[in-house]
C-alpha cells in the first residue's frame, strides 16, 4: 500500500468474489508464514475472479493497494501425481517395453471436466545425472522402449493442469532392467552405423 513512516502498522487482506458486494477478509494469517494469506479449498472456487486489496492501517491514517484480479484455476499447483507403478511387458513376438502408469493426485477433480490434467515423465539410468523427459498429454500411463539392460532406472511424473502450474515431482521409483532387455531398432542401427564407419576408416587408412 505505500511506506508506513517507520510507525507500527497493522496490515490485513480484504477481498471479493466477482458480481458480488461482499468483503471477506482473508481467512488465515497464520498457515503459510508472515506477510501471508492462506486460503483452502473451503475459501476457494474454481472458474471464479477474486478481486484482492492489501489494506495498511496505522496513526497516519490508512491505505489500500491497488486492487489484484486472480483466476484461481490459472494459479493452481497440484500435487504430485501418486501410486507410480512400473512394470516391465513382454508382448509375443514384439519388443519388451517399460509400462509406467500412476493416478492422478487424491484431492484434485478431474471426473466433472472443469480441470484437465497433462503429465509428464522422467527417467535416468542410476549412474546419470541428467533426466530423460516425456510429454504424456492426458495419458495417466507411457511406455518406453529403448532402455539399457541390466542396468537400475528411477521414474518420476508431475502434472500440471491446463491452466496453471506444473506439480512437484512424484517421489522416485524405481526398477531393475532384466539384462535380455532389447535395445530399440533405432539404437541397433546407431551401432551398425558406427561399425560401419569405423570399417570404412581401416580400409582407407589400409588402402594409403
Amino acid at each position: 500500500p505505500g511506506t508506513n513512516g517507520g510507525l507500527p502498522t497493522n496490515y490485513t487482506l480484504t477481498y471479493y468474489k466477482e458480481g458480488e458486494n461482499i468483503i471477506y477478509e482473508c481467512p488465515d494469517y497464520n498457515t503459510s508464514g508472515p506477510n501471508s494469506c492462506y486460503f483452502n479449498k473451503k475459501y476457494t472456487s474454481i472458474w471464479t475472479l477474486y478481486v484482492i486489496r492489501v489494506n495498511a492501517t496505522n496513526n497516519m491514517g490508512s491505505n489500500a493497494s491497488d486492487p489484484r484480479l486472480v483466476d484461481v484455476a490459472y494459479i493452481v499447483e497440484p500435487n504430485p501425481p501418486q501410486n507410480i507403478t512400473l512394470e516391465i511387458k513382454r508382448p509375443e513376438n514384439r519388443k519388451p517395453y517399460l509400462w509406467i502408469k500412476w493416478f492422478p493426485p487424491a484431492l484434485v477433480d478431474i471426473t466433472s471436466g472443469w480441470l484437465i490434467l497433462q503429465y509428464e515423465v522422467r527417467l535416468r539410468p542410476e549412474n546419470a545425472a541428467e533426466w530423460e523427459v516425456h510429454f504424456s498429454g492426458q495419458q495417466k500411463y507411457f511406455k518406453i522402449l529403448s532402455l539399457y539392460p541390466g542396468q537400475k532406472y528411477f521414474v518420476q511424473v508431475r502434472c500440471k493442469p491446463d491452466h496453471g502450474f506444473w506439480s512437484k515431482w512424484s517421489p522416485e521409483t524405481s526398477i531393475d532392467i532384466p539384462s535380455d532387455f532389447k535395445m530399440s531398432d533405432t539404437t541397433v542401427w546407431i551401432f551398425v552405423a558406427i561399425l560401419f564407419a569405423v570399417l570404412c576408416l581401416i580400409m582407407v587408412w589400409a588402402v594409403a
